[in-house]
């Protein structure tokens, strides 16, 4: 169904609105990219293991050591300026997981024809990581690409932002729609087209209650449990802000890390893709990969 909607050029989020999440993801057409045996439900390690050429220009957006990037651009095309993916990489808001296992995404998304700007950033272990400083990290990334950018041919004005996992919680609250936000000088920030959170969290008091290791993460990221401090909490819960109007969840529905329910239950709108685990959104060689090209494609076109 959603391939048939895609060839009418229906979008991704008026199909949302009018089938069930779930019959979406189970009536899509695979992609004719896949492998005769695709894969589903990769680790952590073999994101790690993939071949990076592409290691990205690193560039400071501030002064702490850890507010950096690693900006990727596309091969030039003559008369083109590319539109702007910036990433916020997930690894449960813990400084025990960089910038590094975002580099192959970055590369595949380049080689699709996107400038790709990768955030690092302050995170739990870090002097001036956790909540809130982790989230003004990533707002100060995006202000410096929306400022700057546009000397290394980059279209500041077409830009999605795009979060895994915990990155996915920071990168849908970055992208609400009143963040109000402003660069330097007072001048109005371009407008994010998009926003793509991959198997994200959205949901930190009933993430906090869970007892997989990233789960048991979420009050050290805040500094207190749900019970002590519920106005942190809410604060920093996307699904209980008002989302960026071109906002999209994927989500897999054997992720063991991130439950089904973040998505479900999120009042945004979102595509659950069946067997596709926690990392393959992020595995340029997965199953699920194709769908987030589609959905970037839909989002944001080249």
């Amino acid at each position: 169904m959603l391939w048939l909607l895609w060839i009418a050029g229906i979008g991704l989020l008026s199909a949302c609105a009018a089938l069930p999440p779930a019959q979406l993801a189970t009536d899509a057409k695979p992609s004719a990219a896949l492998t005769a045996a695709p894969l589903y439900n990769v680790s952590f390690n073999s994101v790690l293991a993939l071949p990076v050429k592409n290691q990205g220009m690193k560039l400071a957006y501030g002064t702490a050591a850890l507010q950096f990037g690693l900006l990727s651009l596309p091969a030039t095309q003559s008369g083109t300026k590319p539109p702007l993916v910036i990433f916020v990489h997930g690894g449960c808001w813990l400084n025990a997981y960089d910038v590094a296992h975002s580099k192959a995404l970055s590369q595949a998304l380049t080689e699709a024809g996107y400038a790709v700007w990768s955030l690092e950033y302050r995170r739990v272990g870090d002097e001036g990581g956790g909540w809130p400083g982790s989230f003004n990290d990533i707002v100060q990334g995006i202000n410096y690409a929306q400022a700057q950018f546009e000397q290394y041919g980059v279209d500041v004005n077409r830009i999605a932002l795009m979060g895994h996992s915990a990155g996915g919680q920071l990168a849908l609250l970055a992208g609400k729609e009143l963040a109000g936000e402003k660069l330097a000088g007072d001048k109005k920030p371009a407008p994010i087209q998009a926003v793509i959170g991959l198997a994200a969290i959205t949901d930190m008091a009933s993430y906090a209650k869970g007892s997989n290791s990233c789960q048991s993460v979420t009050a050290k990221f805040i500094g207190a449990s749900p019970e002590q401090a519920p106005a942190l909490y809410q604060d920093a819960s996307p699904s209980l802000h008002k989302a960026h109007p071109n906002t999209l969840l994927l989500q897999g529905s054997a992720d063991s890390i991130v439950p089904a329910t973040q998505a479900t239950d999120s009042g945004i709108p979102y595509l659950m893709v069946e067997k596709a685990g926690h990392f393959d959104w992020i595995h340029p060689q997965s199953a699920a990969y194709p769908q987030l090209i589609l959905t970037l494609q839909e989002l944001l076109p080249l």
